[in-house]
């Protein structure tokens, strides 16, 4: 089906001056004639990560507060609703609020997720914000992602599906990420979209902390400022253009306890929640992402949105646009926006889109079939205890040290949140799909030496608790021989107990020299582990945590010993 395709302009100034070659235009287009209120169609998706296929799971909602279980998602059934959608309205817009990829299931992984940047094509997304995940191979492979090409750091993986990779038909954006070298956006900061005669304007931006989200090896070019701050900044401007409506793409969110398809939810919280309320006035729609929430709230009288994530919901939305009214943002006289589950009962899938999912997954089921190694049960949790413990946390742990040992490591330590998914067993054992799910970023291990001090101040930068970060809880997983207990009633900065930690049963001495290994994200301080930039006598082994893991998988059940507990090992204890 061809799809009828919005005209789209970028605003004078200095986006021309940044030369981006995915616009095709810096001419302005003339305005709407002055007419009767006019409707504006946009779809908006988040926090793909690469989830092309559909998945079983469980919702419930404003008119049924019991959860059911939905088939939902899936890049074809996406393409059919759209399909259905545009039927309704060709000029629909579909804009995406960043982590379209990254994290992704081994299907998208394996080939560097070029096959979601295809699939988005496909459905024709307009314009979408960067998320932190994004980021994950650096803005390097970033701008890869946006204009194409094979030359990556991933050559493994990079232009394998296809021979050419021709990149992103839609611009990401990004306001509030500067190139140091230049002071200006390393991406567009805005773009404008002409519908019907009138002018959208769409703002990107992406959560500030990305800098402690990803390998800072890999962003060492750029730097991340304030979301309003940098958002407000290209107001002047758009307004400027005589545009009917600024809408804000930001990967940043929140949560509410309300369910995803209530309309004009109130009770949402977070850090979205700040950065919409210092929003110029003339901002009356945010759709929101990150916080893998679905809702459709009110702040301060402007409409912010989330759909889940995963492809599992789209928010559809609705603007009414008076273009006889002068100023913004009363020309905008309604906003309506609401979450559709992807049900695919309710959707037929898009069959070109169904038959490219059946040829990606024929092409990747011979890597992604392929057994790796049985393990010891049917599934090794990611999940953890009250402890800050987790069984596949152990084993990733166990796994690190064990690939790193010969090289002159004692202690690996890994964050929870690098390991993504628990770890099934098929017929045959761990397959590759399986394996590669648990641990998608490609980290390298790094050797670096801390003093028993330094130690024990990497334990204290914890999130022992939800409350104690915004992030909440971020534990370190640790490795067979290192123990320690810690109490919930001491302050920050106090609750390992003092002569707790041992190594191989022997208490740890602060003046002691320990050689850890650690992935590559936290030794640059990723997750709040600063301390870990300290370490001394770095090695990047050039080991992938990935391959690590294989290979310990492969060595416990050649020694009969296959990996892995239905409980955590118990080497952090919680003692209140």
């Amino acid at each position: 089906m061809k799809h009828i395709r919005a005209k789209s302009v970028i605003g004078t100034g200095l986006l021309c001056g940044l030369a981006l070659a995915f616009l095709s235009s810096c001419t302005s287009l003339e305005n709407a004639t002055p007419g009767a209120p006019i409707e504006i169609n946009l779809v908006a998706i988040n926090d793909l990560h690469g989830h092309l296929e559909a998945e079983t799971r469980s919702y419930a909602s404003i008119t049924d507060a019991a959860p059911h279980k939905f088939k939902v998602g899936g890049i074809d059934t996406i393409g059919g609703a759209l399909k259905t959608w545009r039927a309704e309205d060709p000029q629909l817009l579909l804009v995406g609020a960043g982590d379209l990829i990254g994290a992704s299931p081994a299907l998208s992984s394996i080939w560097a997720d070029e096959p979601t940047i295809d699939a988005l094509n496909q459905l024709g997304m307009r314009v979408s914000s960067v998320g932190n995940h994004e980021f994950d191979q650096g803005s390097t492979e970033l701008l890869r992602y946006q204009h194409g090409g094979c030359n990556s750091n991933r050559p493994d993986k990079a232009c394998q599906f296809e021979d050419h990779f021709a990149g992103a038909k839609f611009p990401y954006l990004a306001a509030n990420v500067i190139n140091k070298s230049s002071g200006r956006p390393l991406l567009a900061p805005y773009r404008i979209e002409q519908v019907r005669g009138i002018k959208i304007a769409f703002i990107g931006a992406v959560v500030r902390g990305t800098e402690k989200m990803v390998s800072a090896d890999g962003i060492s070019n750029v730097s991340f400022i304030d979301e309003a701050d940098a958002i407000n900044r290209w107001v002047p401007e758009i307004k400027a253009q005589g545009v009917s409506a600024i809408v804000v793409l930001i990967h940043q969110g929140g949560e509410t306890p309300e369910p995803f398809d209530m309309a004009a939810c109130t009770q949402l919280r977070g850090p979205i929640v700040d950065i919409v309320k210092r929003l110029a006035p003339a901002i009356r729609l945010v759709i929101s992402a990150h916080t893998h929430n679905g809702y459709t709230c009110q702040v301060d009288g402007r409409t912010v949105t989330q759909g889940e994530s995963f492809g599992h919901m789209l928010t559809r939305i609705k603007l009414t646009i008076d273009p006889r009214i002068a100023d913004l943002p009363q020309k905008i006289t309604a906003i309506q926006a609401r979450n559709v589950l992807m049900d695919n009962q309710r959707f037929a899938p898009d069959p070109s889109l169904s038959t490219f999912l059946q040829a990606l997954k024929a092409r990747s089921d011979e890597v992604l079939a392929q057994p790796i190694a049985r393990i010891a049960v049917a599934r090794i949790d990611n999940k953890i205890n009250d402890a800050g413990e987790s069984p596949l946390g152990d084993v990733v742990a166990d796994s690190q040290l064990a690939a790193t040992r010969k090289l002159g490591a004692q202690i690996a330590m890994t964050n929870h949140k690098s390991i993504r998914e628990s770890l099934d067993s098929g017929a045959g054992g761990a397959n590759y799909a399986q394996v590669a799910a648990t641990t998608p970023y490609s980290n390298t291990l790094i050797l670096l030496t801390l003093t028993g001090s330094q130690l024990l101040a990497l334990l204290e930068q914890q999130s022992w608790l939800d409350q104690d970060r915004p992030g909440g809880r971020i534990m370190l997983q640790v490795s067979r021989g290192l123990s320690y207990r810690w109490d919930a009633r001491r302050p920050l900065g106090q609750r390992v107990l003092p002569g707790s930690v041992k190594l191989n049963g022997v208490a740890v001495n602060p003046h002691g020299q320990y050689r850890l290994s650690v992935n590559s994200f936290i030794s640059q301080g990723g997750d709040g582990f600063s301390l870990l930039t300290q370490g001394a006598d770095r090695v990047d082994t050039g080991i992938n945590d990935l391959d690590a893991l294989s290979h310990y998988l492969i060595a416990s059940e050649r020694d009969g010993h296959p990996a892995g507990s239905t409980q955590a090992a118990g080497r952090i204890v919680r003692v209140h």
